[in-house]
């Protein structure tokens, strides 16, 4: 790590060097050598100090000051507190840090309300900077690198500069921890209370035809009533795959409750077993998990790679951009899961064309919505709870609903655990009404 300073007179430097000067040249004219011996002390004392901090600055572009960074937790998540620290060290000489001044900036999404405040500390050969961080919005923020500032023994002369690389700090959404205690989500579906459209406990083990699949493995039964050849998978035992669909709206607020909620609906499967993926169709999602299932959570290693798939998750810019994404990851949904998935699904208001991608997803899996209320008055829906519907958040329920998904109605910032009960009471009177 070497840093890059710059050494320059201060204003007592720049002063003493005048002063210097003019007592040597006004020596040399009047021939007075008192008057030469004060000027040449003066600018000979200026000289020093700025030659001995260039010196100490070529030092350390030679790497002789290290910098280490250590972000405690990291990843971070929103509204959860974490504590940078900086050490900087001078192996072999350990003045060179005595008299260093340091500080260092952060992105202001980490520094939440207040203003950051650091302590330093100091001993020998080692100078260490301590500050807590507040991080308030999702994504990837900067800290650092460290700004650098000494000063000579003299006070005529300072270097500033920077010193090691700066760092990304990864924030995750918030989540709320979810329960899964209804029977829908298990390999044996209770298809009283799933609903006709869902598929026996054979078709749980069913997917799409893959070509150089053995034809011994075509399930005929299921081909027949499908009209697609469907073929056996492997795993029979346990619980089904899950996947996620996550559609992001234009408004940041309401994208953040979003994905806070898909992370929390991906983590409650995870944890109960499933193996599970989360859909948001953009391009660093797909790229990035490829369609494929994380298995289910025994270490955390899951919880951590399904947070992290959200770090990077961008508001779409466009309403087209975000259909584009959403058709994505139903795609990817359809494309392998024949009927064999648990899906959830997180949307607004929807397009005809996303709409119908959907209902073909209710025909072959059964699917639990949550759907994003952000009217203000114009339509209502039955339940316990009265959320405004726009026009469009509404023909979105309501089909949805006439599709076989189970559907509930939250509005963006509630608490998610009301609306998670709310979804399951839906399936309930589902079962009732079967």
């Amino acid at each position: 790590m070497r840093p890059a300073r710059t050494v320059r007179l201060t204003r007592r430097g720049a002063w003493l060097a005048a002063v210097g000067g003019a007592l040597l040249v006004s020596g040399v004219l009047l021939g007075v050598a008192s008057l030469v011996q004060g000027g040449a002390l003066v600018l000979l004392t200026v000289a020093t100090g700025f030659t001995w901090l260039v010196v100490e600055a070529g030092l350390h572009r030679r790497g002789r000051l290290q910098l280490t960074r250590r972000i405690t937790p990291h990843p971070v998540t929103v509204g959860r507190r974490a504590v940078v620290s900086v050490v900087v060290t001078s192996p072999g000489t350990p003045r060179r840090v005595t008299g260093l001044q340091v500080a260092e900036r952060a992105a202001r999404e980490l520094s939440g309300p207040q203003p950051l405040r650091a302590r330093v500390e100091r001993a020998a050969g080692r100078l260490t900077l301590t500050y807590a961080i507040h991080p308030e919005q999702r994504g990837r923020w900067t800290v650092g690198p460290l700004e650098v500032r000494s000063q000579d023994l003299f006070g005529v002369a300072h270097s500033s500069g920077r010193l090691g690389q700066s760092a990304q700090v990864a924030v995750r959404p918030a989540t709320t921890a979810l329960h899964l205690t209804r029977g829908p989500t298990a390999t044996d579906v209770d298809r009283s209370s799933a609903g006709a459209r869902t598929p026996a406990a054979d078709d749980s083990s069913l997917r799409d035809y893959r070509p150089g699949d053995d034809l011994r493995r075509v399930h005929w039964q299921s081909t027949a009533r499908r009209g697609q050849v469907m073929v056996r998978q492997d795993e029979r035992a346990g619980r089904r795959a899950a996947s996620v669909l996550l559609d992001l709206p234009l408004d940041r607020e309401q994208a953040e409750w979003s994905i806070s909620a898909a992370a929390s609906i991906a983590l409650a499967l995870a944890d109960e077993g499933h193996h599970v993926r989360l859909l948001d169709g953009s391009d660093h999602g797909i790229r990035r998990e490829r369609g494929s299932h994380h298995a289910p959570d025994v270490d955390g290693a899951t919880a951590d790679a399904l947070l992290d798939q959200t770090v990077d998750l961008v508001v779409p810019a466009t309403e087209e951009a975000r259909e584009r994404a959403l058709l994505r990851a139903v795609e990817t949904l359809t494309g392998a899961a024949g009927g064999a998935e648990v899906v959830f699904a997180v949307v607004g208001g929807l397009e005809q064309s996303c709409l119908e991608a959907l209902a073909r997803v209710g025909q072959a899996s059964h699917g639990w919505a949550v759907v994003r209320a952000t009217g203000a008055g114009v339509e209502r829906v039955d339940g316990p709870a009265r959320h405004s519907l726009t026009t469009r958040e509404q023909h979105t329920h309501d089909a949805l609903r006439r599709a076989g998904w189970t559907v509930a109605v939250a509005r963006p910032g509630e608490d998610l655990t009301h609306a998670w009960e709310r979804l399951l009471a839906a399936d309930d009177r589902l079962g009732a009404r079967a």
